[in-house]
Formats: structure tokens, C-alpha cells, sequence
């Protein structure tokens, strides 16, 4: 790093926001798939607009889905229920174009006695951890997601029942030597009902999620900006077209680490987008929790059908506190990154995906997030000799 002091950003969305809908339908499809049949090949992709949502993509399983009625329920449980959003789970359309796994994919991924399972495509996936927050998360990205969480939860349990289900949060982060030290500015945009003003909106906010969420980084100099435009009643896929998968930043460390490209939502964890990365963060969390380094990324490399992964890359930022080539050691003696491996490891195979479809996939603390978990970090600090 050049300089010692910067400002660093990183955004959020709420439930509502129109990717994070279409997010959230091609997991609970994946969901429903998994639990009546959870080697189940799904590559499930939505498009949501005004007054319509499409699922598309391709399925291999024995299971059966019912598009209409799991697309209606998530539409339904994230609040658009009512004909004045102008989107809403009982009149919207649903469409679904759904075709098999390719076989020449497949061929490449299913186990046999003569092949073991392979990556289901090639690609590059990162996982990345640092000291910034409990969660071993960077600090920006991990406040983004909670002031989301809490613009959800003060909409839902009535604090503030004006809200509407579409909201994005941004925070800009001060750092003074590399370290997080205040809450420069705050961004909320937050869907609302027509009748309220901006005033009652900016206080609210501020009252009630930026100031609780942001704690002791807020001090008389944070700058919060609340719906910049002065108004945003008309939201959701009423106003914006959502996608599956437009969302990746978010959903992994809000720019702080890099990222190979490839979304997880709608995705089994044979495809390595999924299970590489959650395997990848957790690995570089167990190296930040035995205190091997404050910074670690790694980066995997596959290619399409084979197990053994092409390449397995370190990188300490220089925080390292035994050599690097230990650490890589320590890891390739430790964690094999086979997909079958990895899936079997942290437990995939799991109806898990729709609760990960929103508030980011890492840095979170529920029972299902196995990836989070740092039940390596004794045996790496010991073999490290720390």
C-alpha cells in the first residue's frame, strides 16, 4: 500500500433490491431441489421486471420444483405485498425455460469408478480474510451488510413502518496506518411510502440504523446522506430490472479482495464459483484466526472436469508471521480443494443457499455457514509453532 491513511468503500442491498430478489428465487429453487434430491445439478438463473419474473437455466435431478409457487413465496416473504408497489407476489407473472445439464458437462463431473468427481467448470475463485472485525471480514463491507440488516428489521417489526422493501447502504471507512478508525459518510436509499418527507425519512434513518449500527465510528463529523434524489417511493423490479448473480461484490468482500468473476446463487455446490470460494474463505480465515498472518487471500484455479485444482496461490500482503511457503504447506497438508472434498467438508449438500442469498455469504455467524467456521486454526497455530 502507498499511502498509510485513505478512505475505503463498500456498499450493500437490502432484500429487496431487485438482483437480490432474483438472488434470492434461483437459491430457494436450489433449496427445494436439494432437499428431495441433493446431488441435484442446478444452474438456476431469474430476471425480474415489472410485473414479471423469469426463471431459466438448467436442472438434472430426480426432485420436482414447482417455479410459480417458490418464486411467489420469496416475493411474498421479502414484503412486496401489496398493488401499490406495483410489483407484487400475487399478480406478478412467472415464467420458467428450464433444459437439462448438458451431457458433455456432466460427463466431466459425474464420479464413476474410473473418474472422480470434476470441477464443474473452469474459472478462478478467491477467499479472503483480515483483522478489521470480529468476523474476520473488512470492516466496510461487514458495516454495509448490517445497516442492510437493519433497515430490514426496522422495516418488519414496525419502527419504522413507512419503508418499502428496495434499500441500498454504502460506508465510506477513514483509515489512519492501515487501520479502521472512523465512519466517514454514510449512504442510505431507501424505498418509502408516498406520503412521507424526506426530513422524516433522513432523521429516522439516521436515529435508527446508521447511528446503531455504526456505534463508536460515528462522531460528529460522519456525513450521512439519505436519499439523494429526495424521494424513492417507486422501487424494486417496478422501477429496475433484476438479474441473478449482479451482485458479486456484495456478496463477498465489498472490493477489499479480489474476485475471479463467477456469482454463487442458483448455483449446486458442484460448481467450484460456489463451493471453491466458500472453501477459500474459509481456509484464509483459519490462517487469519491461528495468527499465521493479518491479511490473507487465496486464489484457486480449476479446469472443467478435473478434480485436482490447477493452481493454489497465498498472499499475505506482507503480514505473514511465519514464511509464506509454510503457510501454502500448511495448507496443502491440511485442505484439499477437490470438489468432492470440499463439498463433502463443509457439508453442501444442504437446502442452506436461500439464507446466503442476501446480507453477503461470509462473515456471518448462523450454524449453517460451515466456511466460517475456524476449526483449523488450533492444529495450523500448532504445526506453525506459535
Amino acid at each position: 500500500m502507498s499511502s498509510k491513511n485513505y478512505l475505503f468503500t463498500s456498499e450493500s442491498v437490502t432484500e429487496g433490491h431487485p438482483d437480490k430478489l432474483c438472488d434470492q428465487v434461483s437459491d430457494a429453487i436450489l433449496d427445494e431441489l436439494i432437499k428431495q434430491d441433493k446431488h441435484s445439478r442446478v444452474a438456476v438463473e431469474a430476471a425480474a421486471t415489472a410485473g414479471l419474473v423469469a426463471v431459466m437455466g438448467e436442472i438434472t435431478t430426480k426432485g420436482y420444483v414447482e417455479f410459480q409457487n417458490v418464486v411467489r413465496n420469496v416475493i411474498r416473504d421479502i414484503g412486496y405485498t401489496k398493488p401499490e408497489y406495483l410489483f407484487d407476489y400475487r399478480t406478478c407473472g412467472v415464467l420458467s425455460s428450464i433444459h437439462e445439464q448438458s451431457p458433455d458437462i456432466a460427463q466431466g463431473v459425474d464420479t464413476s469408478a474410473e473418474h472422480e468427481q470434476g470441477a464443474g467448470d473452469q474459472g478462478i475463485m478467491f477467499g479472503y480474510a483480515n483483522r478489521e472485525s470480529p468476523e474476520l471480514m473488512p470492516l466496510p463491507i461487514m458495516l454495509a451488510h448490517k445497516l442492510a440488516r437493519r433497515l430490514s428489521e426496522v422495516r418488519r417489526d414496525g419502527t419504522l413502518p413507512y419503508l418499502r422493501p428496495d434499500g441500498k447502504t454504502q460506508i465510506t471507512i477513514e483509515y489512519r496506518d492501515h487501520k479502521p478508525a472512523r465512519a466517514h459518510t454514510v449512504v442510505v436509499a431507501t424505498q418509502h411510502d408516498e406520503e412521507v418527507s424526506l426530513d422524516k425519512v433522513k432523521a429516522d434513518v439516521t436515529e435508527q440504523v446508521v447511528k446503531p449500527v455504526c456505534g463508536d465510528y460515528f462522531d460528529e463529523n460522519t456525513i450521512v446522506h439519505v436519499n439523494g434524489t429526495g424521494k424513492f417511493v417507486l422501487g424494486g423490479p417496478a422501477a429496475d430490472t433484476g438479474l441473478t448473480g449482479r451482485k458479486i461484490i456484495i456478496d463477498t468482500y465489498g472490493g477489499r479482495g479480489h474476485h475471479g468473476g463467477g456469482c454463487f446463487s442458483g448455483k449446486d455446490p458442484s460448481k467450484v464459483d460456489r463451493s471453491g470460494a466458500y472453501t477459500g474463505r474459509w481456509v484464509a480465515k483459519n490462517v487469519v484466526a491461528a495468527g499465521l498472518a493479518d491479511i490473507c487471500e487465496v486464489q484457486i484455479s480449476y479446469v472443467i472436469g478435473v478434480a485436482k485444482p490447477l493452481s493454489v496461490f497465498v498472499d499475505t500482503r506482507g503480514t505473514y508471521k511465519i514464511p509464506v511457503e509454510k503457510i501454502e504447506q500448511l495448507i496443502k497438508d491440511h485442505v484439499s480443494f477437490k470438489p468432492a472434498d470440499m463439498i463433502e467438508n463443509l457439508d453442501l449438500l444442504r437446502p442452506i443457499y436461500r439464507n446466503t442469498a442476501v446480507f453477503g455469504h461470509f462473515g456471518r455467524e448462523e450454524p449453517e455457514f460451515t466456511w466460517e467456521k475456524t476449526n483449523l486454526a488450533e492444529k495450523l497455530r500448532s504445526e506453525a509453532g506459535l
